[in-house]
């Protein structure tokens, strides 16, 4: 039998700008925010002989902070967070690639990746892998973003990926052999293609490759343990910053392997972590700027309106599709969920709070397509595949109303203000840019496929615009949940 250590291992992902700490429940504690998991990290590694601490991605984007400086304050505050290693989620190229490169050399920490290519030189943007040596152990980290990810970024023609699992799965072979030598004895890979796609990944993989664990993000899974699949664990850790992911292992230097492990998802709260006061501090810096720009008042709703989830009808949802289509006059406003980054806005709605909840500065484009097509794109988003955290789901304006039937995978109804949807008939539609680039994702149309009828049409620059001046121009607004998007 060889040397046997413990280690821990701390890991979080899609933290998404969740700087701040909220108060919550009748007695007030604090969840959440950069302070109290700074405070519980220094806590582990006081407390711990071996601790790593590694990020699956998607630090950035999801807050005025964020947005306001472009990510440059959220690498800060990860500098401060001291992580060893890191890898990227497609949100970090959400202020463009030369700002990303720009971002990553201002990280005090590795960012892997071992399959993002420059296209014309079959050259690796970043470093693929890294060996940290912790405690006379080596451990190889290696980062991977794939097909799913990949096909929603559209950032530069440039880029090139190994754009299947199956691709990725023999990159990390590639990877795994050309360091046995040295003797690796905990592999890890951290990565950001969604729960589903890292159990699909760890099946690929070779034993004799020797991963261990993948330690993955993109799909904001909660879990109560994790997957083991091939013998390799796999965990995420959820969403922001109100829980971070813990394993606890043994690892034995002789057979190169976890012997021992335990895993839990630690509440991050006032009751169980101190507050780190000085990055209490440095957060609030940035706060007291983003405050005097964007305090001031822009609506008043009635109510609360929620966004609880993406995968199904929601009250902003409804108020921000019906903005956008009174504002557009097409037939259907295709509003992307995943635009929708908080869970509730109002009753007082001030500029920061909207630019937080709806933080994308994207284009609105009108298509013509056919009543087939249309029913052709309801069935594709709505369908159970695309509702797995990994897809791409659209809230939709009043008078729409699609039935979609679990059972039998297929949209059974779909009418426009009580008019079932001509198959032959010519219908108005429109998608954020982002969206439009990606629209085989969720809707499974190609793009030559909506413009076959007509030229597509620029309704706006900026769909957040339009919709900023909606709620200017509306005071005491409401939103229900009417049936727009049913399932039986």
């Amino acid at each position: 039998m060889g040397i046997r250590k413990r280690f821990t291992i701390l890991h979080s992902n899609d933290m998404h700008g969740d700087f701040l700490a909220e108060m919550r429940g009748e007695e007030g504690h604090l969840i959440g925010g950069l302070s109290l998991l700074s405070g519980y990290i220094n806590q582990v590694r006081s407390e711990e002989k071996n601790v790593v601490y590694c990020i699956a991605g998607d630090m950035v984007q999801g807050s005025l902070i964020d947005a306001e400086y472009k990510g440059i304050s959220t690498m800060e505050l990860m500098n401060y967070l001291a992580p060893d290693v890191a890898t990227l989620g497609n949100h970090e190229f959400d202020y463009g690639l030369p700002h990303l490169l720009f971002l990553e050399k201002m990280a005090n920490f590795p960012i892997v990746n071992a399959n993002l290519y420059i296209t014309q030189y079959n050259k690796r943007l970043f470093r693929p892998y890294i060996v940290k040596n912790v405690d006379g152990f080596d451990i190889l980290f290696i980062g991977i973003i794939t097909e799913r990810v990949i096909d929603m970024l559209k950032t530069d023609n440039m880029l090139s990926a190994f754009i299947t699992l199956e691709e990725a799965a023999a990159e990390v072979g590639k990877i795994c052999n050309a360091y046995k030598t040295d003797d690796i004895d905990l592999t890890v890979l951290l990565t950001h293609i969604g729960f589903d796609s890292d159990k699909e990944l760890a099946a690929l993989l070779d034993p004799a490759w020797g991963v261990d664990m993948i330690i993955g993000g993109h799909s904001h899974t909660v879990l109560n343990q994790p997957a083991v699949v091939n013998n390799i664990l796999i965990a995420q850790a959820g969403v922001g910053t109100d829980q971070i992911g813990r394993f606890d292992i043994t690892v034995d230097d002789d057979t190169n392997s976890i012997v021992d492990w335990t895993w839990k998802l630690v509440p991050i709260d006032s009751e169980h972590c101190q507050s780190d006061k000085n990055l209490t501090a440095f957060i609030e810096g940035f706060k007291d700027v983003v405050d005097k720009k964007y305090g001031s008042m822009i609506s008043k709703f009635r109510r609360t309106l929620t966004h609880p989830e993406r995968t199904r009808e929601t009250e902003l949802g409804n108020l921000f599709a019906d903005a956008i289509q009174e504002t557009t006059g097409v037939d259907v406003a295709f509003v992307g969920s995943g635009s929708i980054r908080k869970t509730e806005l109002g009753p007082v709605v001030t500029l920061g709070d909207f630019l937080a909840l709806f933080p994308y500065d994207d284009s609105v484009t009108r298509f013509t397509v056919t009543g087939a097509q249309l029913r052709h794109a309801f069935a594709g988003f709505m369908r159970p595949e695309n509702r797995n955290g990994e897809g791409e789901y659209y809230q939709v304006n009043k008078g729409v109303k699609a039935v979609y039937d679990q059972a039998k995978h297929e949209l059974v109804s779909l009418t426009l203000s009580g008019v079932p949807v001509d198959n032959d008939a010519h219908y108005s539609i429109c998608l954020q840019g982002y969206h439009y680039k990606n629209s085989m994702v969720g809707l499974q149309l190609t793009n030559e496929e909506l413009a076959q009828l007509e030229q597509p049409h620029l309704l706006a620059t900026s769909g957040r615009d339009v919709v900023e001046e909606y709620l200017r121009n509306h005071q005491n607004l409401s939103a229900e949940i009417d049936g727009r998007l049913q399932y039986i």
